[in-house]
């Protein structure tokens, strides 16, 4: 009874966690709409405010690691969901710019102790065999966060002040994290580690006869240092080296840009109505949960290995593919975003979010026959709208524990350009009949990217991170790895349009693939398999193979 209480509140808190972390990444880009007119927000202000975010994580990274590790896991939990609060309270009575800048960073700031805390504390709570299931909860958490956020910036588009309510319906989860773990114990309970059906279909990391010693021998917790993560004491360094390229890997395969223009790609295809875009934006959410899902499902099964390599194929076979038809019918870039400084200029932008600014005439990429009877979209059609490139944010999570935000020209930027920006052919040149193909091409293919993040290095990353580390250092290990993941989400992020002018669009996603095929590479060489073994057998094992 005590085991199946712990396994519920484990996986409760787990699945609070991320979905917190996803409605606070996902929430800025309705938010933003109203911040801009209500606030007389410049491009610049808009740019500070969504990386407001990213520094409170970037600090958490740095400085949560110690924490974790000195205080544990339980305490810095309580600790995060205790700042969430404050941060969240700060964020919905915010009266200045200046306070929603404070807010967000310390929103940031919470979101990144607790996705570290709550993947290392679920990982050393369960069993082996419950592991992946439950850490990849966490993704599945955020998935859902960043749909339920989409909801809510539609339900509070058109609402006064709708902001507050975004902001402020974040203390409820907040809330009932906190108390959750209140009931969990403070040192972690084995439960069944070594439990026989665990180690069935096992793809060991050594052999049989290393498997049995390091089940004889009694696991001894050592002390390390931080530089010691950099050292070859007990292989720490090839740790460190699995982490960090993971990270890494999971950035530079385009995962914040692809999502990032999603919207883009959207408005090509066709979907410029109201409840069309409605469909598009909440769709594509529908699709990440249900990959995280089958990740979840398979995590235990298949294995880490398998997911993160199946999801990395398919990663660079989408990303190749929407380089090469954007090759043929490109798709236009805008980067300029429009500051909504006078009231009545945002309002009429706001009222009609698809009436271009730019003196150059809009051509609709719908033939006049069906673009006719295509609806004006009303002004709550501008939050919805955006938030499809709120599934930037994913990953996080997507970038960290999966998460992902697109920082300024992603998030802001982006979001500008496409509420306000010129809606003008996306392509040129190449018969009407032929874009429409390669534009369906294109949006199955950033589908299928969705699909195979989310099986692969949204939920693997972080599972295996929370697996490959000597409990003693766990924490600051985690971190340390962590602040590569927003420090390189947001040199992509920042990159991508300056890349784009450099060496053009279909070049960059075409590099997008090599690097997904490089990081297939990566991991079979050196990512090992984990599966239903015990983070002390994956310890003592790591310790003694080269």
């Amino acid at each position: 009874g005590r085991a199946l209480l712990v396994l519920l509140l484990s996986a409760t808190v787990s699945l609070l966690g991320g979905l917190i972390f996803g409605y606070e990444l996902g929430v800025i880009s309705g938010a933003l709409l109203q911040l801009q007119i209500d606030f007389h927000l410049s491009c610049f202000k808009q740019e500070v405010l969504v990386s407001a975010l990213l520094i409170g994580a970037l600090l958490a990274s740095l400085v949560g690691g110690i924490f974790i590790d000195r205080h544990g896991r339980r305490r810095a939990i309580l600790v995060s969901s205790f700042v969430l609060l404050v941060g969240s309270l700060i964020l919905t009575l915010a009266r200045s710019f200046i306070g929603l800048v404070i807010g967000r960073m310390t929103v940031g700031f919470a979101i990144s102790v607790s996705s570290m805390a709550c993947c290392i504390y679920v990982s050393e709570m369960v069993a082996a065999h419950q592991r992946g299931l439950l850490v990849s909860l966490y993704e599945a958490g955020i998935t859902v966060g960043i749909l339920l956020s989409y909801a809510l910036n539609y339900i509070f588009a058109d609402v006064d002040e709708g902001w507050r309510y975004m902001f402020g319906l974040a203390i409820a989860p907040t809330a009932m994290q906190f108390l959750s773990i209140l009931f969990l114990p403070v040192n972690p309970v084995k439960l069944n580690s070594w439990d026989s059906d665990c180690q069935k279909g096992l793809i060991q990391l050594q052999d049989t006869e290393d498997r049995a010693a390091a089940k004889r021998e009694p696991y001894k917790e050592k002390h390390y240092s931080f530089l010691d993560l950099f050292r070859t004491r007990d292989n720490m360094r090839r740790r460190t080296l699995v982490g960090l390229g993971l990270v890494l890997f999971q950035q530079f395969t385009g995962q914040p840009n692809v999502l990032g223009y999603a919207s883009k790609i959207f408005h090509s295809v066709g979907f410029q109505s109201n409840s069309s875009a409605i469909l598009a934006s909440v769709g594509l959410g529908a699709i990440k949960v249900v990959a995280t899902l089958i990740a979840m499902a398979f995590a235990d099964k298949a294995g880490r290995r398998v997911l993160l390599m199946a999801g990395c194929v398919v990663m660079a076979i989408s990303v190749t593919t929407i380089g090469l038809t954007s090759r043929t019918a490109p798709l236009a870039m805008a980067r300029d975003c429009k500051a909504a400084t006078d009231p009545n200029a945002s309002h009429s932008l706001t009222q009609h979010p698809l009436t271009p600014v730019s003196s150059q005439p809009a051509v609709s990429p719908i033939p006049p026959a069906l673009g006719a009877g295509r609806s004006q979209a009303g002004p709550g059609f501008a939050a919805t709208r955006s938030l499809t490139e709120a599934f930037t944010s994913a990953q996080s999570r997507e970038g960290v524990p999966g998460s992902s935000l697109t920082q300024k020209r992603g998030s802001v930027g982006q979001a500008k350009e496409e509420t306000v920006g010129s809606t003008g052919p996306p392509f040129s040149g190449a018969p009407w009949a032929e874009r429409v193909v390669l534009n369906w091409i294109t949006l199955l293919s950033m589908m299928a990217f969705v699909s195979a993040f989310s099986i692969g290095f949204g939920p693997m990353t972080w599972l295996v991170l929370s697996e490959i580390y000597p409990a003693g250092i766990r924490g600051r290990a985690f971190a340390f790895c962590n602040s590569f993941n927003w420090a390189a989400n947001l040199l992509i992020s920042l990159s991508f349009l300056d890349l784009i002018d450099a060496i053009g669009f279909s070049w960059m996603f075409l590099l997008y693939g090599l690097m997904g095929v490089m990081a297939v590479i990566f991991i079979y060489l050196f990512v090992p398999e984990t599966k239903g073994q015990s983070l002390e057998e994956i310890d003592q094992q790591f310790s003694r193979k080269r």
